[in-house]
């Protein structure tokens, strides 16, 4: 009977040819989407790859290339071509799961690549009922069949262990779902809802607060929902004036409240590497700016009534209550960074005292009018990358379900095994036969063991 002829377009998307032309693709334009700065303005590319690149490059979506309808597109097809492939082999897969294999000839267990064959003196049945028992205790469960040549025993582990190829394909869908799902392309040109994934920054002064962003994508203002304030903002440095480490202190305000986090605090402690996340939005600390205008905090130590300011160098500003005021005269330091600081402090019943004051430090001044708390510190602003990935989850989900793909297609087996239990020259047989499609090696030894305690317990 003559082959039924499969259709050609199903053909085309069931090659593992196409399969690894794709994965080859999407891994050198990836390249390209690494070496070319994505998202940046216009300008940056004709600037850096002058004018006729840079419009080739717009054309191409290069510069937003994750986001591309053809980068999209070649995911879609990779996709369409593993569902294909999975759905043309599972089949064959099922079908050997299920296979009946107590209609295996005794005679081709001889040919399996272990076996192991003993005499014993009872009879079949009382031998069978014995070969059950034992492979039993060893953690088999054997089906039976009788046969006019006597009795096959069959068992197997681990059958669905020949799914966990298919598992890694479902792994790469999830992966590959929850990158769309995250994707601005799918929120904006597919549910036109901006505010469903998104990605942006904000540059955040020290003592300010914002209730929106700016997108990577199209530097459109993206409101958050809620209100974020940067209380704080500390940076160190190596001796060669080199930034070491920084940090911001944040607070999520909602309807003018602060929120409490999970540990009870309302202000968190943003690093590079502990981020912020609020209602699925998540807030990385990228970068800072000094600024040449300083924060500075004065506390009246009697009425306990504090303050802020922002005051730039040279300037001269009045507390609230108008009884003191000061300024900053002279400064020092490497570069951006101020290490210390010149104050002017005066009221009006005494001449005004000037002093030196290190960076980020606070002194008491004492005057006929009080005595006031002074601290002064150069402003910064924090640097906050912005991301909202609902489809963060999927790619997790994927990651783990890979993970356990593939540890079972390449650590786990399909292992069968066959006892066969006949009368031969007046004496029962037991023939022991097993196999394995994969890690050969471990279940000879598995075997070997086997048929060892069988024989020994004989």
């Amino acid at each position: 009977m003559a082959q039924k002829k499969k259709n050609p377009v199903w053909s085309f998307f069931a090659s593992v040819k196409l399969a690894l032309f794709l994965l080859f693709i999407l891994a050198a334009t990836s390249i390209v989407g690494t070496v070319v700065p994505q998202n940046k303005p216009t300008g940056f590319y004709a600037e850096q790859y002058g004018q006729k690149m840079a419009n080739l490059m717009q054309t191409l979506s290069i510069q937003d290339m994750y986001n591309s309808w053809w980068f999209l597109s070649l995911l879609g097809i990779f996709c369409l071509n593993l569902i294909v492939c999975s759905l043309e082999r599972i089949p064959g897969v099922i079908r050997i799961v299920r296979k009946d294999n107590l209609t295996t000839q005794p005679a081709r267990l001889l040919k399996l690549p272990f076996n192991e064959t003993c005499v014993v003196g009872q009879s079949v049945t009382d031998t069978t009922e014995e070969v059950v028992s034992f492979l039993t205790s060893k953690g088999w469960k054997p089906g039976r069949r009788d046969k006019d040549n006597g009795t096959l025993l069959f068992a197997q582990k681990g059958a669905w262990t020949r799914f966990g190829v298919y598992i890694v394909h479902v792994s790469i869908l999830i992966i590959l779902l929850g990158a769309v799902i995250g994707s601005s392309a799918f929120s904006n040109k597919i549910l036109h809802n901006p505010d469903f994934a998104f990605k942006g920054s904000i540059m955040l002064p020290e003592s300010q607060e914002t209730d929106h962003i700016f997108s990577f994508q199209d530097g459109k203002k993206i409101h958050l929902g809620f209100t974020v304030r940067c209380n704080y903002f500390s940076i160190e440095y190596y001796g060669n004036g080199m930034p070491k480490t920084f940090l911001s202190k944040l607070t999520v305000l909602e309807n003018g409240k602060p929120v409490r986090f999970k540990n009870g605090k309302t202000v968190h402690f943003l690093e590079v590497n502990t981020p912020l996340t609020y209602k699925g939005i998540t807030f990385y600390q990228s970068s800072y700016q000094p600024y040449s205008d300083f924060l500075v905090t004065l506390i009246n130590k009697k009425t306990g009534v504090k303050q802020q300011k922002i005051i730039s160098g040279g300037k001269q500003v009045s507390s609230d209550d108008g009884l003191v005021s000061f300024g900053i005269i002279n400064k020092e330091g490497r570069g951006e960074a101020i290490s210390r600081v010149k104050i002017w402090f005066g009221d009006a019943d005494a001449d005004p005292s000037t002093f030196w004051l290190n960076n980020d430090q606070e002194a008491v001044v004492k005057r006929p009018s009080g005595d006031y708390i002074l601290h002064v510190k150069q402003l910064y602003a924090t640097g906050l990358q912005v991301t909202k990935d609902p489809g963060v989850l999927w790619v997790y989900t994927g990651c783990g379900l890979m993970l356990f793909g593939l540890f079972v297609a390449f650590f786990t087996s399909h292992r069968k095994l066959w006892a066969h239990i006949h009368e031969k020259d007046g004496q029962v047989n037991v023939v022991l036969a097993g196999s394995a499609n994969k890690n050969k090696v471990g279940f000879e030894k598995t075997f070997q063991r086997l048929a060892d305690s069988f024989k020994e317990k004989k």
